[in-house]
């Protein structure tokens, strides 16, 4: 295969983790540079540096007389934006689902309840402009989804602990797998439009109880509706 020019750098990273996370490379295994760099159809400071980013995510480790290897899963950073990414690609992993959606259930119910106490004006305008966009988007799963994580991100941002924004990764990760998942079905979810405004009418409120429970309301939705869809119409598992 050639890798096309859109940076050639980024998407040799993306070629080389992709098969590592979805085990075509196995910890232990050896990767080959020069093999590489004539598969891809790039040069060699290409497969170097992106060795190297592999490297700075734990996937990866160079030794004399060993050459370069798969390191550990137990190495690698999987909070890392492109190790989430690439563990998404494809039919979803029930899995990598869950440990999300448990990520999800600590994190936002907690960011629900602070955001109610500390929202602003802005903050307001943010989570009700992504629901107008929710609303908007109809049909059209790419903006479905891209208003979705508009609204889990201001959900982040009004609570206004820069360390609790930083977890917007892990959620957009589990976001995006389950939201081009379930809204790209044939027989999509149910409007979810009144169950994100209920999570607005609380923080405007500034209800952290009613905030919580409104986002722990929704997130049981979420997962409702993904298990409904992995199940399949006769109840047999399809991923």
């Amino acid at each position: 295969m050639s890798v096309q020019v859109r940076g050639l750098h980024g998407q040799a990273v993306d070629v080389i983790g992709e098969r590592i996370v979805r085990g075509d490379n196995a910890p232990g295994d050896l990767l080959y540079p020069d093999q590489i760099e004539a598969e891809l159809g790039v040069s060699k400071t290409v497969v170097r540096e992106a060795l190297r980013v592999l490297a700075s995510k734990g996937l990866i480790d160079s030794r004399q007389k060993r050459g370069t290897f798969v390191r550990p899963r137990a190495d690698w950073n999987l909070l890392d934006a492109d190790v989430l990414r690439w563990r998404g690609q494809g039919v979803p992993d029930e899995g990598f689902l869950d440990d999300l959606a448990e990520v999800r259930a600590i994190v936002e119910p907690a960011g629900a309840r602070l955001a109610a106490r500390r929202r602003t004006e802005a903050d307001l305008v943010a989570l009700t402009e992504a629901i107008e966009q929710m609303d908007a988007a109809g049909g059209d799963v790419p903006a479905t989804v891209e208003a979705d994580l508009a609204f889990h991100r201001a959900l982040l941002a009004a609570a206004h602990n820069e360390l609790l924004t930083g977890m917007e990764v892990v959620i957009e990760a589990g976001l995006r797998v389950r939201d081009s998942f379930v809204h790209g079905a044939d027989h999509g979810p149910d409007d979810a439009v009144p169950a994100h405004r209920a999570v607005v009418d609380a923080i405007r409120a500034q209800d952290p109880d009613a905030a919580s429970r409104a986002v722990e309301d929704l997130l049981a939705k979420a997962i409702a509706d993904l298990r409904a869809l992995i199940a399949g119409p006769d109840g047999t598992t399809t991923a």
